[in-house]
């Protein structure tokens, strides 16, 4: 069943992951108890249903258990996703991701053993923020509570030096996982790699360390 995917929940969060999932040719079970909901994704997902996910029975008659990934989108009702991650994962779900409306939510996501949890208002907005704050910061990936993938432009301060002379391992604990430029992408480069003006570099660390630096490249 690999490339299959279910999506409980098809509002804003879960419909445009069904969106893109779709786009890119994978087969989608479009699932949610809103037949108006379900209606707007009959032509857009493989099969789409309107089903109580907190029944067990329903569940298991909708083959739930075959598909190698179940995301959770329910927003409003958190009983409701609480409920239905823990019957997909009773049933032996392979992967699940469930969307968090708040901390006490993820916490009881986490203890019922969800693989994956997010939440898109807040990473969204973190997201904008390190934007607004910064203009070398290109984009933002929290990787959890502690660490973080950013991508920044090579300013002045990087740029026309090789990553021995920047040494950003040394100085704040930082690691540069990829340097992308123009259409190529540079995986794991060497320490005598020269980093040109407009160059994007990829970089994996701490939230304190990659502050530190987005904090030393906006001085002057």
């Amino acid at each position: 069943m690999t490339g299959e995917f279910a999506v409980i929940g098809l509002g804003r969060f879960g419909g445009s992951i069904v969106r893109e999932l779709s786009a890119n040719g994978y087969d989608v079970l479009a699932i949610d108890a809103d037949e108006e909901r379900v209606n707007e994704f009959m032509g857009l997902a493989t099969h789409a249903v309107i089903a109580d996910t907190t029944d067990e029975n329903v569940l298991k008659s909708l083959g739930i258990r075959n598909f190698e990934h179940v995301i959770v989108a329910i927003g409003e009702n958190i009983q409701a996703s609480i409920l239905t991650t823990l019957i997909l994962k009773e049933l032996g779900v392979q992967i699940i991701t469930v969307k968090a409306t708040n901390d006490y939510h993820e916490k009881v996501l986490r203890r019922i053993g969800a693989d994956n949890i997010v939440h898109p208002e807040r990473d969204m907005g973190v997201r904008i923020a390190n934007g607004l704050m910064s203009q070398s910061i290109l984009d933002y990936l929290e990787l959890s509570n502690e660490h973080s993938i950013v991508e920044i432009k090579a300013s002045d301060k990087l740029s026309n030096k090789s990553l021995i002379d920047l040494d950003l391992r040394a100085k704040y604990g930082v690691n540069i996982v990829a340097v992308r430029r123009d259409d190529d992408v540079i995986i794991s480069p060497q320490a005598d790699e020269m980093i040109l003006p407009e160059d994007i570099l990829i970089i994996i660390g701490k939230d304190t360390d990659l502050d530190r630096l987005e904090r030393s490249l906006r001085s002057r």
